[in-house]
């Protein structure tokens, strides 16, 4: 079993969506991220060299939610996938929950949203 590290309910700004008024207005986008790493060795040593700095996955988060607009949550979580594995090597594993409360959708909900998860040796850069 790995250990977690997990942030939960950060909330971004964005322009994604298939309608260009999405693109055009923005909206609010929420982000849960789960991270699966061995933290035995940040335990140990006390150390944040062991660890990922919980403030630099915020900032990549956000980098990649307030930045280039897609089309597609799916696709919004694959880039903030591929974000964290590619500059946090100690990160063996996540899950990616964007949630959408805004969604053009004509009715009554509470949110929409999109769960990926993936394993840095299955992952495709």
């Amino acid at each position: 079993m790995m250990d977690g590290i997990y942030l939960e309910g950060m909330d971004f700004f964005g322009k994604h969506g298939v309608l260009p008024e999405e693109q055009q207005l923005g909206q609010r986008f929420v982000v849960d991220l789960t991270l699966q790493l061995d933290l035995r060795k940040a335990g140990h040593t006390d150390n944040l060299e062991n660890t990922v700095n919980y403030s630099a996955i915020y900032d990549r988060v956000k980098e990649i939610v307030e930045g280039a607009p897609v089309k597609l949550l799916e696709c919004l979580a694959d880039r903030i996938a591929q974000g964290i594995f590619e500059d946090f090597s100690l990160v063996e594993g996540l899950k990616v929950v964007v949630h959408k409360p805004g969604a053009p959708i004509p009715g009554v909900f509470k949110d929409v949203q999109v769960t990926i998860q993936r394993q840095r040796h299955e992952y495709i850069y």
